[in-house]
């Protein structure tokens, strides 16, 4: 499988986990400020990295302060923004630099498919973080293993 199909294929892995993990903390009675700092810092940091790829203006910070329920809803409008842009690649476009200051203020210039790599590698760093608080508060965390979605037909290609 090409690199840029494989990405696609990640992405879609990513948006089901991000849900799952979404849809636990609307279904908590109520979840620890921790695990919605959490799970808000990585829809906000998919989005920061979004916009660097484009060179567009940020839509929230890295940390924002969200509830469940903006969570969820920026899960979703986050899923759809990422698969709009995946669909416009080319396997040529991945290897294209882009510039982009970080929240220290530091330049750097990465390549877009090393950037793409890395958000899906964040984002499931932290789902990590989120089931171990979950179970610590007492919550049983779902179940987003990569394999696990792609046994359960979550994931093709």
């Amino acid at each position: 499988m090409e690199l840029l199909a494989y990405l696609r294929k990640l992405y879609t892995y990513d948006q089901w986990a991000n849900h799952q993990v979404a849809g636990a903390l609307q279904a908590a009675e109520q979840p620890s400020p921790r695990l919605l700092r959490l799970m808000a810092h990585i829809v906000g940091t998919e989005w920061t990295w979004r916009s660097r790829i484009l060179s567009g203006s940020k839509k929230m910070a890295v940390w924002p302060q969200l509830t469940a329920e903006q969570i969820a809803r920026e899960v979703e409008d986050v899923a759809k923004a990422w698969e709009v842009y995946l669909s416009q690649l080319t396997p040529l476009s991945l290897q294209e630099p882009a510039a982009y200051t970080n929240s220290k203020g530091e330049h750097f210039s990465s390549e877009v498919g090393d950037i793409l790599m890395h958000v899906v590698l964040h984002s499931a760093y932290h789902r990590g973080q989120i089931a171990a608080e979950m179970r610590a508060s007492g919550l049983e965390p779902v179940y987003t293993d990569f394999i696990h979605a792609v046994r359960q037909a979550k994931v093709s290609g």
